[in-house]
């Protein structure tokens, strides 16, 4: 057996670290920087000049530390409709978009809860005669986006403040019960002297129903033998809001 040492093999060994340094750096993400450029963006030119979409990413921020929201963002206001849809749509609703869990969902009803909060303070600070345009933000918020129709009613006192704001119906996405001695009962708990109606129409046209002007007219009759007041109707949709009395139907 030959037991000589084996020659080393003379041909050059490659230089691992000097090709290490000559390769190419990983690509970065086509998002990266994105987050900074954007929030710069919002900065610069205010948070008005964003799109939709863009001031959806920069809630998402704060709920998904890294990666890229975009996609999901527009994914919410495509599934949604628009971005008032996506701050209303309840929890269930929105965890069946894929990327939103249960922490997400609690984030984005949040904003909405504050908003809804912020314009009822509004609505209440002033007599609710005197400050119907805070009204309207207020019952807008609340309303507009909401896909099962809802009755809600403000009852008033002497000077026509708000003391109470409550959902008296819940329903379908074209109906929801309400009984005008339930309204009536509630307004004589609260010593109410005046209420003003408040329901959604899901389907986002306000033009009122002929069930709609035949309830009214029930508990407008109902309230009456209380010496209680109804000052209006108000039907919310996501096209805008219409009056019973601006339409003459009080």
């Amino acid at each position: 057996m030959d037991r000589r040492p084996a020659l080393e093999d003379a041909s050059p060994q490659p230089d691992l670290w000097a090709e290490a340094q000559r390769a190419p750096a990983p690509a970065k993400p086509h998002y990266a920087g994105h987050r900074e450029r954007l929030r710069e963006r919002a900065s610069a030119g205010g948070l008005a000049a964003l799109p939709d979409y863009e001031v959806l990413e920069l809630l998402l921020f704060r709920s998904i530390p890294r990666g890229d929201v975009k996609p999901l963002a527009k994914q919410l206001i495509a599934r949604f409709g628009s971005l008032g849809a996506v701050l209303g749509a309840d929890a269930e609703a929105l965890k069946t978009v894929r990327g939103v869990g249960e922490a997400l969902a609690l984030d984005l009803r949040l904003v909405q809860e504050a908003a809804l909060r912020a314009a009822r303070e509004q609505a209440a600070r002033r007599t609710v005669i005197s400050s119907w345009s805070a009204l309207l933000a207020y019952v807008k918020t609340a309303l507009a986006h909401e896909p099962r129709e809802q009755v809600r009613v403000l009852f008033l006192d002497k000077k026509n403040s708000l003391i109470a704001d409550e959902a008296l119906g819940h329903g379908t996405v074209d109906h929801a019960p309400v009984y005008p001695r339930e309204v009536v009962r509630r307004a004589l708990e609260l010593s109410a002297s005046a209420l003003i109606l408040v329901h959604n129409h899901p389907s986002g046209d306000p033009t009122p129903s002929s069930a709609d002007i035949e309830i009214t007219r029930q508990i407008i009759e109902a309230a009456r033998t209380m010496r209680i007041a109804v000052h209006d109707h108000l039907v919310v949709g996501r096209d805008g809001i219409a009056s019973f009395k601006a339409l003459g139907l009080l």
